[in-house]
């Protein structure tokens, strides 16, 4: 092979995996939507919070994950600021099983369920705190201000 063969083949090769590694960052945190009627009710997967009066987010995570202490800050924060929303945390070093069943590939991913613990949405990744909050504010309206809060606004 000549040389200005060989650095046309390793431009185009870095320039592949730089757009596959440019589209991953683009996805990573997003917000998938969830088909069907995937429930994940069962104690043993939610940890000991169970599930919340108005949203549960589910972060499954592993030992070695780096980016998991992430995305608990990011949860916990989301978790504060909306009322009747429980974040707990499910060890898949612990619980591989969990994962082919529900098919995670990747740590940290998160599952947003309703209040009847179906899974509505799913975030691969460290989540988008904006996008969490629209997912949960889309999942059940906010409860309406009691007669006091009103008052101090």
């Amino acid at each position: 092979m000549s040389l200005p063969l060989v650095l046309v083949v390793i431009a185009a090769l870095l320039a592949v995996t730089v757009a596959i590694g440019l589209l991953a960052r683009r996805r990573d945190g997003r917000r998938r939507d969830v088909r069907g009627d995937r429930r994940a009710t069962d104690a043993a997967e939610l940890g000991p919070g169970g599930l919340g009066d108005r949203a549960t987010l589910v972060q499954f995570s592993t030992e070695l994950c780096a980016r998991c202490p992430q995305a608990r800050r990011v949860l916990d924060g989301v978790a504060a600021q909306r009322e009747g929303v429980v974040r707990t945390e499910v060890d898949l070093t612990h619980r591989a099983d969990l994962a082919s069943r529900h098919g995670i590939l990747s740590t940290p991913t998160t599952f947003l369920l309703d209040p009847d613990g179906t899974v509505r949405s799913r975030f691969h990744g460290v989540p988008r705190p904006a996008e969490v909050l629209a997912a949960i504010d889309e999942l059940t309206p906010a409860p309406a201000p009691t007669a006091k809060e009103r008052r101090a606004a």
